[in-house]
């Protein structure tokens, strides 16, 4: 038994294509995170079992959540704006008829400003979102993983990730996530000033545009890696400003 997880916060525009997608699983479970929209009312039309709950900037805490209501023998997590595409269910089909791991990674193909990433964080992103029930937890409130005890192996077949996202949209998700980046970094004990607000982010471009090979995207790689640099920048001064007002 399969049970799917998905978190959402007003989602309407893109939950029925991501629950649809997700037919097959034996049950499928949404966290809402008090939408204002017809988020919830599409979940429950489409059978799944809703439950309302303040994310509080808390997503491994929300993930954990669903944890603890699913019934089935293994767990899929997947986000709104994210699809299982054909080949992946017959892939995870085959697999579960003689598994051979308690968690399995799954390549995630993203799309950003229309165009698939080939080089970048965006291009190689193994995401372990498929294990067996139990056999662990989620850590960290944002940039969260799935820390699972066994074997952990990968599917071939990709998920798909298409967030229909304007420029200001992709500005203001980098704000919010700095901040939960800003508030993970300070209760982990870590430190910001001029060499991080200064180096991190040029470090953080240099992977993504020239190691990752984001250069093969072309503006669209350019644009991606200044934006995760921004990101980094944002983070460390947020934190750095935290440090100066304590």
């Amino acid at each position: 038994m399969i049970s799917a997880i998905v978190l959402t916060k007003n989602e309407e525009e893109r939950i029925s294509g991501c629950l649809e997608s997700l037919s097959w699983c034996n049950e499928i479970i949404v966290i809402d995170d008090n939408s204002t929209d017809n988020t919830r009312v599409l979940a429950k039309e489409f059978g799944a079992r809703v439950y309302i709950r303040n994310l509080g900037d808390d997503f491994a805490s929300q993930r954990n959540f669903g944890l603890r209501k699913a019934r089935g023998e293994w767990v899929l997590f997947i986000d709104a704006d994210e699809r299982v595409p054909v080949d992946l269910i017959n892939e995870i089909n085959s697999e579960f008829k003689n598994p051979k791991a308690e968690g399995y990674l799954i390549k995630r193909q993203d799309i950003f400003m229309g165009k698939k990433m080939v080089g970048g964080e965006w291009g190689e992103t193994w995401l372990l979102r498929l294990a067996r029930a139990g056999k662990g937890r989620w850590r960290r409130r944002v940039h969260e993983t799935w820390k699972v005890a066994g074997r952990v192996s990968k599917m071939h077949s990709p998920l798909l990730h298409s967030p229909s996202e304007s420029l200001s949209e992709v500005l203001g998700k980098i704000n919010r996530y700095s901040t939960l980046h800003t508030e993970s970094n300070q209760e982990e004990g870590k430190k910001s000033g001029l060499t991080k607000i200064i180096f991190m982010p040029l470090l953080k471009f240099i992977i993504n545009f020239i190691v990752k090979s984001g250069y093969k995207d072309g503006v669209h790689g350019f644009v991606f890696a200044t934006l995760m640099s921004f990101h980094s920048f944002l983070a460390w001064t947020k934190l750095w400003v935290k440090q100066e007002l304590e």
